[in-house]
């Protein structure tokens, strides 16, 4: 995960370094489900991160770059969770996740975090023994 962080990181100053403003947009990931059993959850935590997103971009961005949310439905189905994470990793490129609130959720999205070395913030403060 430091990996990550660090390319992410990289990749952002990379983009502020010059005189100009960068073209870059930082990518966020939102991985909640917006249909199936935990939507009535999850909608909101998706409505929150982009309201967040919205607010960030009003003020300049981040590292003088505009945020740019990537909204997915994995309709609460577990291994789609992965499938979904693997995409929007190595196609959309993403540079940061946002999701999973269910514990089955994070744990089949983790191998693919570990393998793409990803980097994810879930909303969950305590999960199973884990912080």
């Amino acid at each position: 995960m430091k990996t990550a962080m660090a390319a992410a990181a990289g990749r952002m100053a990379a983009t502020t370094a010059g005189a100009q403003e960068a073209d870059y947009p930082i990518k966020i990931e939102v991985l909640h489900s917006l249909s199936g059993t935990m939507a009535i959850s999850e909608t909101t935590l998706k409505d929150t991160v982009l309201m967040l997103v919205e607010q960030q971009n009003e003020t300049g961005g981040l590292l003088g770059c505009e945020l740019e949310a990537v909204v997915v439905d994995p309709a609460s189905d577990w291994p789609l969770f992965a499938d979904k994470a693997r995409e929007l990793l190595t196609v959309h490129e993403v540079d940061v996740s946002f999701g999973n609130w269910t514990s089955a959720s994070r744990n089949s999205v983790l191998p693919v975090l570990e393998e793409l070395d990803g980097l994810q913030f879930h909303p969950v403060h305590y999960q199973g023994e884990e912080s």
